[in-house]
């Protein structure tokens, strides 16, 4: 099949709205990383139904906390750069530890045209990093310091999970158990911290704008984009599909500029053109290579 690698484009489109419908409600980030996770998880968990039984593996649970990190991360760095910086520092890195995982962690080497594709997306996400006015202040390395670590939880419950599928696990089953997981793990975080969704001073019920983008964050950005992350491992490679996700802070960024009234300067929009066709260059199936049949000529023959 050939729609694996849109699927994780749609996946990664969808996450790229994540920051802007977060902060538009709640500077609470780990509420925000909370709320999405319990309501995403179980959907997905539920979607996956009797077939979590036979996917739970060690390696697979071990995923499910990874999950769980990822969101607080993603979402402190967030709130310490700005929704286009953590997201780009965040996804940006993940296709290179994505990369490096697979070969340490399986053998899988990935190809040259990944290797040059994932360097030109990665420059492009510097471009927009260079270009975006990060805010001031020393929250912001602590920001990046987090948004690192971020990328290197994705990739390893990414790889985990191509891993499970390929072995021929279910690919609703696999994100069922790593997002059901890390969903029981938030969970008394959520009761905890839920309040922070309401804004200071405000009491239950929770405002109808708020609810819209809690449920949009666990539904839309979680639920159906590993859904279809998901669906796209199954043909694509966890290190084709890494880079693929590089379309998220695309998205964020041109977000940024319209929701949010942000400025993108000259350098983040030559980040934007190059971050695209990098997308473009790993997305498209690799030729096989030319075998050449033609028999040798005997010296003398015509």
């Amino acid at each position: 099949m050939r729609n694996g690698p849109l699927a994780v484009v749609a996946a990664a489109v969808l996450w790229g709205t994540a920051g802007t419908a977060g902060m538009l409600v709640s500077d609470d980030s780990v509420a925000l990383a909370a709320a999405r996770l319990v309501i995403g998880g179980a959907a997905l968990a539920l979607l996956a139904r009797g077939g979590l039984r036979q996917a739970v593996r060690p390696g697979l649970l071990l995923a499910a906390v990874a999950v769980a990190a990822y969101q607080l991360c993603f979402y402190a760095a967030v709130a310490r750069t700005g929704v286009a910086i953590g997201t780009v520092v965040a996804i940006g890195s993940g296709p290179v530890f994505t990369g490096l995982l697979s070969w340490l962690m399986h053998g899988q080497r990935p190809s040259a045209r990944w290797a040059a594709a994932t360097a030109a997306a990665v420059a492009g996400c510097a471009a927009l990093i260079a270009g975006g006015g990060a805010q001031a202040g020393g929250q912001v390395v602590s920001g990046v310091l987090f948004a690192l670590l971020g990328g290197l939880l994705y990739a390893f419950y990414a790889v985990s999970a191509a891993r499970a599928i390929s072995g021929g696990s279910s690919s609703n089953a696999v994100m069922g158990v790593l997002f059901g997981g890390a969903a029981v793990i938030m969970l008394p975080v959520l009761i905890w911290r839920g309040s922070g969704l309401l804004g200071p001073g405000s009491s239950w019920p929770v405002e109808p704008i708020v609810l819209l983008a809690v449920l949009y964050l666990g539904l839309g950005t979680t639920a159906l984009s590993y859904f279809l992350y998901g669906r796209g491992l199954r043909t694509t490679p966890v290190a084709t599909a890494a880079t693929l996700a590089l379309a998220e802070p695309a998205v964020a960024a041109l977000l940024g500029l319209v929701v949010l009234g942000e400025r993108l300067a000259p350098v983040s929009i030559g980040g934007l053109v190059l971050l695209g066709v990098s997308l473009v260059a790993v997305a498209l199936p690799e030729r096989p290579a030319r075998v050449d049949v033609r028999e040798k000529t005997p010296a003398g023959a015509r």
